[in-house]
């Protein structure tokens, strides 16, 4: 599973946040890594340099081999907290897509 990483104008990438986010997808989505060859991470701050509540944003979307693509997406006071928010809501749509397929 390739993840790959966009940032908004006023958001910025460190190494250390990358890292953190890196782990946690592979822990959380580890069971569908071999369905998934990609994932792209767009993290945002929808009020620019004003704070906000609820204005940082994460849209996860997962590249599913042979399948349309499947977005998530989860607002959150940190992006930490957003990406925690969107993994879970994307690992709840793989396990309902791939629990289809495997009833057909």
């Amino acid at each position: 599973m390739k993840i790959q990483f966009n940032t908004g104008k006023n958001v910025v990438g460190s190494e250390e946040l990358m890292t953190s986010v890196t782990y946690l997808l592979n822990e959380e989505l580890s069971r569908f890594s071999h369905q998934i060859t990609r994932l792209e991470v767009h993290l945002s701050d929808e009020d620019g340099i004003k704070d906000g509540q609820n204005d940082k944003r994460c849209m996860l979307e997962a590249r599913l081999e042979g399948l349309r693509p499947i977005a998530v997406t989860d607002h959150a006071n940190t992006y930490e907290q957003a990406v925690k928010g969107a993994t879970k809501n994307m690992k709840t749509s793989l396990e309902t897509i791939i629990g289809r397929l495997k009833n057909y």
